[in-house]
């Protein structure tokens, strides 16, 4: 003899409740996709950048070449310059005009410190386009 749990619903009636047990399954499988890839998303590779194989731009009439050699030792264009002459250097060089592009070039052996900290000396002076050159490398 069966037993009816609910006289409400009559013979084959439809059940008017969500089930929600696959949507819980898809929101804990999701979770643990975004657990597995959050640190796969970060770039922990050291890389040797100083090759490019773009195509080159136009150069400018007067361009302002900015050098770092081996040692710290700046150049803008073929004058050695110390540190505390730099903007000054540049200034003269450009004539002021802060919209002037400075090519900005370094050895590979200049730490990324170095260049960072003349990065910012330049754009504190006001000069926002910088230029970073690399060599050319044929393309195949």
């Amino acid at each position: 003899m069966a037993m009816r749990l609910n006289d409400e619903v009559e013979g084959d009636g439809e059940m008017h409740e969500i089930n929600v047990t696959p949507f819980i399954d898809v929101m804990l499988v999701l979770l643990i996709i975004f657990m597995v890839a959050a640190p796969l998303a970060t770039v922990d590779i050291r890389v040797n950048l100083p090759a490019s194989t773009s195509t080159p731009q136009p150069r400018p009439e007067k361009p302002v070449y900015l050098s770092v050699k081996e040692g710290n030792q700046l150049f803008v264009g073929n004058d050695a310059v110390s540190k505390e002459n730099l903007i000054q250097r540049i200034m003269t060089q450009t004539e002021g005009n802060k919209e002037t592009t400075i090519f900005f070039q370094a050895d590979k052996s200049i730490d990324y410190a170095t260049l960072m900290s003349i990065m910012d000396e330049l754009r504190g002076a006001g000069y926002l386009k910088i230029g970073l050159m690399g060599l050319e490398t044929a393309t195949k």
